[in-house]
């Protein structure tokens, strides 16, 4: 009766809701960990953008550095695999037009990400 008492006491429960909380976040992380990066290319108008490049940049101290480029499929869509950085910035481009440069903030390295805005080109300045 007493060591019943003792697994309901707060000295109990709160590590073991805090272990379980841990753990469940390491599995969510261990499943979502791949490094793939997807999203999409639109003009002005919406329509998606076939051939254009995509850049993406990771945080080196206190510059973005690109690290890898790849090219839209005829759909618009884009992918990056392997990013290991929790800190990255986009930016698409097709011949004299460009997309702002966007700040993407992931929760931990490498988390599996697929834009829900798409990258707007628009000409150059």
């Amino acid at each position: 009766m007493r060591w019943q008492r003792v697994l309901r006491s707060r000295f109990v429960v709160v590590p073991m809701v805090i272990a379980a909380t841990v753990a469940a976040w390491n599995v969510y992380v261990t499943l979502h960990a791949h490094g793939l990066l997807q999203g999409r290319v639109v003009d002005a108008a919406g329509h998606p953008i076939g051939g254009a490049t995509v850049i993406l940049f990771t945080h080196d101290f206190v510059t973005q550095v690109e690290k890898a480029r790849t090219r839209t499929d005829a759909a618009g869509d884009f992918r990056f695999d392997n990013n290991d950085s929790h800190l990255i910035q986009l930016q698409a481009e097709d011949g004299s037009e460009r997309s702002p440069r966007i700040t993407i903030r992931l929760w931990f390295r490498a988390q599996d990400r697929v834009l829900q805005q798409p990258l707007h080109l628009a000409p150059a300045a």
